[in-house]
């Protein structure tokens, strides 16, 4: 499957319990992305290009099956499948087949059967079995990040957080049974407890909001979390993928759907769903406009959905500073910080100041 974050960890876990035989590319770096602008199309998205540089690395490395997500929303996520296809087909990769998985459409059941037939058939419990462990995986993961984001922003020696947190990353994927796992979370977690912190630090919170890919992708977006706590800011992000395979998989007993509820946030700007998670963005600056000090919108370039959304935040009515970056092959680590410093710098003059001899300062 190509790389989105740490996704490919507890499918790994699942590959390996049920004996599928799996090729994992290597991590989105220069040559990925050299790969994917060089065979793609110049105006599709930069989730496009990396997902068909994994493609390539992959095919290189042997694999005749990749799997790709799809549907039929508005989003062009539905095409991808096909046109990474005929590239590699006209690359001469003619035994490569690219396996479209439409979540969407047939959520579980449908990623459980497709994951059978790649099985050869394997039993209902094995595959099930398999399944859940992954999940504890990808549950371990995202819990694991929540912690270092707060971390990140508390440190006195910076980079500690991102050591532990690279480090829990390679163990979680080499736990093989609950109980390693269980253990290693927890240890982990007792780790980034003690990381010494700054006891007077306030960290700024700024919420990162924007497309799924670029969101997830630290290689997309030039790890701007990571930046983001080097500047002393709190990073909160309501994407995380164990929460949308809790939302979209499973039925949640309290009846609560984030989702829903950030399309009820958006109804007086957006009425209508607009493809990916345009809709969900619109809603994010509503729903935490009083709980952030900013946001952080990623987009993709030319990614319709993202744009109708840029658009209309700055006619919104809750005055949360918005920073929008535009992400593509194009975009550079240098200015990427430069505008980061800047919008930490004005948020910062924003907050309301304790001293009471000094003037609040607005901008």
């Amino acid at each position: 499957m190509p790389h989105m974050g740490n996704l490919y960890i507890p499918f790994k876990a699942l590959f390996q319990r049920l004996n599928i035989d799996f090729v994992i590319p290597p991590l989105n770096n220069q040559r990925t992305l050299s790969l994917a602008t060089k065979y793609s199309p110049e105006g599709l998205c930069i989730p496009f290009k990396l997902t068909l540089g994994n493609m390539i690395e992959a095919a290189e490395l042997g694999a005749d099956t990749i799997i790709v997500p799809g549907g039929n929303a508005i989003c062009r996520l539905g095409y991808y499948a096909k046109i990474q296809e005929q590239i590699l087909r006209e690359m001469g990769y003619n035994n490569v087949a690219v396996v479209q998985v439409g979540i969407s459409e047939h959520k579980l059941v449908g990623l459980l059967k497709k994951i059978k037939h790649l099985s050869n058939n394997a039993s209902w419990f094995r595959i099930i079995s398999a399944f859940g462990f992954g999940l504890s995986k990808l549950n371990a993961l995202d819990r694991i990040e929540r912690v270092v984001q707060k971390v990140r922003a508390r440190e006195l020696v910076k980079g500690t957080a991102n050591q532990l947190y690279s480090q829990a990353i390679s163990a979680i994927d080499r736990a093989d049974d609950y109980h390693t796992l269980k253990k290693v979370q927890a240890g982990y977690l007792d780790q980034l407890d003690q990381v010494t912190k700054d006891p007077l630090a306030q960290p700024l919170l700024v919420g990162v909001i924007g497309e799924f890919y670029v969101v997830l992708e630290p290689f997309s977006n030039l790890d701007v979390e990571s930046e983001l706590g080097k500047l002393g800011v709190e990073v909160r992000r309501t994407t995380f993928t164990s929460e949308w395979t809790k939302f979209s998989f499973f039925l949640n007993p309290l009846g609560i759907n984030e989702k829903d509820r950030l399309h009820q946030a958006a109804l007086p700007y957006l009425k209508r769903d607009v493809g990916g998670v345009g809709w969900e963005s619109v809603g994010e600056k509503v729903v935490h406009a009083k709980e952030y000090d900013g946001l952080i919108h990623l987009a993709p370039f030319t990614c319709m959905p993202e744009i109708v959304a840029q658009n209309i935040m700055p006619s919104m009515k809750e005055g949360i500073p918005v920073l929008s970056i535009t992400c593509d092959e194009q975009m550079a680590k240098a200015g990427m910080l430069t505008r980061l410093e800047a919008f930490v710098d004005l948020i910062k003059r924003k907050r309301p100041v304790a001293n009471n001899n000094r003037p609040v300062v607005t901008i």
